[in-house]
């Protein structure tokens, strides 16, 4: 049973409730920084980008974390090898991504055109699931396409930005309670 990945590393169950409920509350925390009206109004301009960065660096290590928990768990109640060619390279096309959206997240932040943060990182996220779709998990097709219209409404509608990451994150956990392991 050399070919494991689909065992490894997947994206279903517990995995996609955990990472959508990390998506949704990297959500409200950010608009909780960013919105005017809330007592964190007071703080800085480097303050609310530092705490901005840090929340979307978080998530991110935490959805990481959360994939490579659940694989090796899953791994070692098989009794398979967590790590395989299909493994390795999926693991390299997942931090190259990765980098890519955190590196171009943070260079819109400095341009300061924070209108398209949010549309881009839906971009890349659907692409991302995109890529790791296979032919017996469509599913995440749906999830990937909704990204994607997610993004051209926040493209329509800057403002709409926190909305679509709450959608995300409540379609995530709804695809790890659909989508049993």
């Amino acid at each position: 049973m050399s070919d494991n990945f689909q065992l490894n590393f997947s994206l279903k169950g517990f995995t996609s409730i955990l990472i959508g409920a990390y998506l949704f509350i990297a959500g409200y925390l950010l608009e909780a920084i960013l919105n005017n009206g809330t007592p964190l109004e007071t703080l800085s301009p480097k303050a609310k980008e530092i705490c901005t960065i840090t929340i979307v660096f978080a998530f991110f290590l935490l959805a990481s974390f959360t994939l490579f928990y659940m694989g090796k768990r899953n791994a070692s109640q098989l009794k398979i090898n967590l790590w395989n060619d299909k493994t390795k390279a999926a693991v390299k096309k997942y931090s190259s991504v990765s980098a890519v959206i955190l590196i171009s997240l943070i260079v819109l932040m400095n341009l300061e055109l924070t209108n398209y943060l949010a549309p881009t990182f839906l971009v890349f996220y659907g692409t991302l699931l995109f890529l790791f779709k296979h032919k017996e998990r469509k599913n995440l097709l749906v999830l990937s396409g909704l990204s994607l219209l997610l993004a051209i409404m926040c493209f329509l509608i800057p403002t709409y930005w926190s909305s679509s990451l709450s959608i995300l994150g409540i379609a995530h956990i709804a695809y790890g309670v659909v989508i049993k392991e």
